[in-house]
């Protein structure tokens, strides 16, 4: 929570002002930080505006954000075989509080963290924060007028990706809200959109792509392997069915199956 709260410090969130009229509170929001495996990387602690208390027209206008569909990534990760390079991510810390807010909006203290010389204060915002129903679309503008005026080209179609041509070379950035995957013909294209990136944002370098939108990627020199394997037991778990019985699927054609007049109808 200390962490947290030392991020927003830095990054220029907010300001103590004098009590206003439309106060949104917060909240604390706790999470474990899971890998591919589902093993347990980090906790993390959040503090998140409560946005259902906004008003619209008053307190937002516009929300839409873009993320990339997943046919995007399929399509990145068949050129990326097709071109012979390997694809890596990255991640980036509390990237909504790198988004600019346009409105003016105030917000309580964080609970259990007040300010002793001034307990009745709000903190009038600077940036957006987590649960603030603009912040998807303040991060995503902030970075691609980054990558933009740093010329990289945005495509026409897919407009989280993001690419740069120089001679024979080419790097791809694709984007969903805070992840990152990127690739290039050239290695020092990475280097120089790594450097970039960690220049202007607070990153941190994932290596190579192992798990990005629920898909597991294993990248080999015969190509990318997609499975779901994290997923699937995580579905098995859910409705206790880790110690069932194994069977083909389709099922065997040598199965016979009857209707079960006596039986009660379920949903």
């Amino acid at each position: 929570m200390h962490d947290e709260l030392n991020q927003f410090t830095r990054n220029d969130v907010w300001s103590l002002v004098p009590k206003s009229m439309n106060v949104i509170g917060t909240k604390w929001v706790f999470r474990n930080k899971l890998d591919e495996a589902g093993v347990i990387t980090r906790n993390k602690a959040r503090l998140v505006a409560k946005g259902y208390n906004y008003e619209e027209g008053i307190d937002y206008d516009e929300t839409f954000a873009l993320v990339a569909k997943l046919e995007d990534v399929r399509l990145l990760f068949s050129f990326s075989c097709m071109s012979g390079f390997k694809l890596f991510q990255m991640d980036v810390k509390i990237s909504f509080l790198n988004g600019f807010i346009n409105e003016e909006v105030y917000d309580s203290q964080p609970p259990n963290f007040e300010d002793h010389q001034h307990p009745n204060h709000v903190y009038k915002l600077k940036k957006v924060l987590y649960g603030l129903k603009q912040a998807p679309r303040q991060w995503y503008e902030r970075l691609s007028n980054f990558l933009l005026s740093h010329g990289y080209d945005r495509d026409k179609i897919d407009k989280t990706l993001f690419i740069i041509k120089s001679k024979s070379s080419i790097i791809l950035v694709q984007i969903y809200v805070d992840d990152i995957i990127f690739g290039a013909t050239n290695d020092c294209l990475c280097e120089e959109f790594l450097a970039a990136m960690q220049g202007e944002f607070e990153m941190s370098m994932m290596g190579e792509l192992f798990f990005f939108l629920g898909l597991q990627v294993k990248q080999s020199k015969d190509g990318i392997f997609l499975s779901q394997t994290k997923y699937c037991k995580e579905i098995l778990k859910k409705f206790e069915m880790e110690n069932c019985k194994e069977t083909s699927t389709p099922m065997s054609t040598s199965c016979y199956m009857d209707a079960d007049l006596a039986g009660t109808t379920i949903d």
